[in-house]
């Protein structure tokens, strides 16, 4: 198995807007895909839809300021049955956030892809946390024909 691991600080004292960024609506069209439906609670399905095509998470775990954790239950076959960790510390006048997507049988070519785009991501999430505006897709970086 093969894992996508990254780390990121925001500036805030508290980890608070981050846990909302991640378990609202709202707060994950601001930052990942503006097409976000679902629900947020556990065991609730959250749909993330993209230009070629989306992901459908469901939520396994939430601990406030602390853990959020979702299987992916819909979209690429190298996705499907994985699982994406978002643990949050807070460290000083910084949240960090110590990301996870766990669980990928091989590191084929889409799991470079994905690497690149979460990196991009986390950066929007940082964005928007920090100051109140993310670059959710459609606005996001294009990196590939892959988007």
């Amino acid at each position: 198995m093969s894992d996508i691991l990254h780390r990121i600080a925001t500036r805030t004292t508290s980890a608070d807007g981050v846990y909302e960024a991640l378990t609202t609506i709202d707060g994950l069209a601001g930052w990942w895909t503006k097409d976000t439906t679902g629900k947020t609670g556990i065991g609730d399905v959250i749909e993330f839809r993209f230009p070629p095509g989306g992901f459908s998470l469901k939520v396994l775990e939430l601990v406030p300021g602390e853990l959020v954790r979702w299987e992916v239950v819909e979209g690429p076959e190298e996705w499907v049955g994985t699982t994406v960790n978002w643990k949050l510390e807070q460290s000083g006048d910084y949240t960090v956030v110590l990301f996870e997507h766990l669980g990928w049988k091989e590191p084929v070519e889409f799991m470079y892809h994905c690497s690149t785009k979460w990196a991009s991501y986390l950066l929007s999430l940082k964005s928007l946390v920090e100051t109140g505006t993310g670059a959710p897709s459609p606005h996001d970086v294009m990196i590939s024909d892959w988007h």
